[in-house]
């Protein structure tokens, strides 16, 4: 994945509140092509493998828990700066501080329900893509 790519997915909480649509427009409109898109449910181990790097953090467990309650969707998206333009789009991890006008700040309800992930380097976002996208799914 070039430095034109990054990773997110639409968390469980948005995908239950409906707001695939919503979020996947505004994704379009900033002007991020989507070239690798899966719903997909992950499962408590899963979650654990993807959200390694914070095994030994108080908040992992009900991360784990969180991710596996419920469908996500996994994007691959494209654009050049992808992954600071897309982490200025989705606003700040706790919705009360994200901007007006982001992901977070229209959908997410708290810092643990904050609607997307986004990746925070470009490293980050091709080991986040190929956990979810075989070579062959990544266009």
């Amino acid at each position: 994945m070039a430095e034109n790519r990054t990773f997110t997915m639409i968390k469980p909480d948005a995908v239950e509140a409906g707001n695939i649509g919503a979020i996947t427009k505004m994704i379009e409109n900033a002007g991020f092509k989507i070239v690798s898109m899966k719903y997909t449910r992950l499962t408590k181990q899963r979650a654990g493998q993807f959200y390694a790097v914070h095994r030994e953090r108080p908040f992992y467990e009900d991360l784990c828990d969180y991710m596996s309650s419920g469908p996500i969707v996994a994007m691959i998206l494209e654009k050049n700066n992808a992954v600071a333009d897309f982490r200025t789009l989705i606003g700040a991890t706790n919705p009360a501080e994200a901007a007006e006008g982001t992901i977070r700040k229209l959908f997410a309800t708290s810092i643990e329900a904050n609607a997307v992930h986004g990746s925070d380097s470009d490293d980050n976002a091709k080991i986040e893509g190929s956990f979810f996208f075989s070579d062959l799914e990544q266009y």
